[in-house]
């Protein structure tokens, strides 16, 4: 990171804090708190209608606008790249589990060609016995 997006972000986190607006409000209160006291009893440096404190305020605004913009824009960046990660993640997990899909579809077709080479083996068999057991059969009648 150069110096200028280190000092953004750094900004964008202080200005983007309960404790800076907190402390802002309360040095607006005490500018305007002091400044009527001193309307009261001697000469401002701000009277009313603290014209010196709007242009603090405006130039605040104007400054904190455009580095909060470059912080975001960064931010922007690098969830972007975040993103990109994710979904070659994602895809490469997708690829994986098709993989596993195909072993499996392949599997289960080798293990139903030998379920069906073992069914037709015992078919023979029961078929070979089934002869066997009529020429017994017809054996055993002939004697009688």
């Amino acid at each position: 990171m150069t110096f200028g997006q280190r000092i953004s972000d750094h900004l964008a986190d202080v200005v983007g804090s309960w404790g800076f607006i907190l402390g802002f409000l309360a040095m607006i209160v005490l500018w305007i708190g002091v400044n009527t006291f001193l309307l009261v009893s001697r000469k401002p440096w701000d009277p009313y209608p603290y014209i010196l404190l709007n242009l603090m305020l405006s130039l605040l605004a104007g400054i904190q606008a455009p580095v909060i913009m470059m912080s975001q824009n960064r931010q922007e960046a690098k969830d972007r790249i975040r993103a990109e990660h994710d979904y070659e993640v994602n895809l490469k997990a997708e690829l994986e589990i098709e993989q596993l899909h195909l072993k499996m579809d392949t599997l289960r077709e080798t293990q139903w060609r030998e379920l069906v080479a073992m069914q037709q083996h015992q078919i023979e068999l029961l078929e070979k016995q089934i002869a066997l057991l009529q020429e017994v059969k017809a054996g055993s009648a002939t004697k009688d």
